[in-house]
């Protein structure tokens, strides 16, 4: 199935944040929430799945989820509340989840965030409007129709990487020589071009096109024979241990008198003539 994608064109992006608006009103993310120590908030939250962040010389960089073609997050999920759809999008389902948090850990570009002033907390992040598309209520992300400049548009990936190259080959004075999001740990369907760096986003110039679930699933099948091995090794050092407290009470109870012998000749009339009488 065709992978549903989002390009982004930085050299595009007026800061505006209709994007950020769009996105607030159609998903009821409610209203942004600043702890004390912030002033301005520019990053994502559990109230904002998608933010403008402010570059020098007027750059202005949107940061959304990048949903991964392999994406760590839904690896690691061990109720599948976080799951990557056919179409593309990387959706999550609060009714499974258990709150271990495990896709926070693993997102590589630091994602998702938590409800943590809720009482029943929740993992939040963008899901691309997938719901709201699939019912038919969108056609494309709340944030892509909002756009004034076309900043940001929505279609098929291979589509949008032909267009992200076709544009990169026909300014090459102006952007990077480089489609982010093409290869990085297997590939995203958040795409972006731009002409200043983006390793802030996550864009790690040493970051591996090996997908993350590759190495996950390394790690995880090793789970159940480390977790049975160290069983039997704490069961091991149990038995010796208590073993050795055996030996340590048999060997006091035998050099141990007992009672009726620890009574002195005195007390027990051997040598008392008034005793023998």
């Amino acid at each position: 199935m065709k992978q549903m994608s989002i390009l982004t064109d930085v050299t595009m992006c007026i800061g505006c944040e209709e994007c950020v608006n769009a996105c607030k009103k159609t998903n009821n993310t409610g209203d942004d929430k600043p702890w004390r120590w912030q002033r301005k908030i520019d990053d994502l939250s559990a109230n904002r799945w998608t933010t403008i962040i402010s570059r020098p010389q007027k750059h202005y960089v949107r940061k959304q989820c990048r949903h991964c073609l392999e994406p760590a997050c839904a690896s690691v999920c061990p109720v599948g509340a976080m799951h990557k759809t056919p179409e593309g999008p990387v959706v999550y389902n609060s009714k499974i989840c258990m709150g271990c948090r495990y896709c926070m850990m693993a997102c590589p570009y630091g994602i998702p965030r938590y409800t943590w002033a809720e009482s029943v907390p929740y993992v939040r992040k963008c899901i691309m409007c997938y719901d709201k598309i699939m019912s038919g209520e969108l056609k494309e992300p709340a944030c892509v129709t909002a756009c004034p400049t076309k900043a940001t548009i929505y279609g098929n990936r291979d589509d949008l990487l032909a267009l992200a190259h076709q544009r990169i080959g026909e300014k090459p004075n102006l952007y990077i020589n480089k489609v982010f999001g093409e290869h990085e740990v297997g590939g995203t369907s958040v795409l972006y071009v731009s002409d200043v760096d983006l390793d802030f986003l996550g864009w790690k110039k040493e970051m591996d096109k090996e997908p993350l679930p590759l190495r996950t699933w390394a790690y995880l099948n090793k789970v159940p024979a480390v977790f049975f091995g160290v069983g039997a090794l704490m069961y091991g050092v149990y038995w010796v241990i208590d073993r050795r407290m055996q030996l340590q009470a048999e060997a006091a109870g035998e050099t141990t008198p007992p009672a009726n012998e620890s009574t002195s000749d005195t007390e027990t009339g051997k040598d008392n003539p008034e005793a023998k009488k």
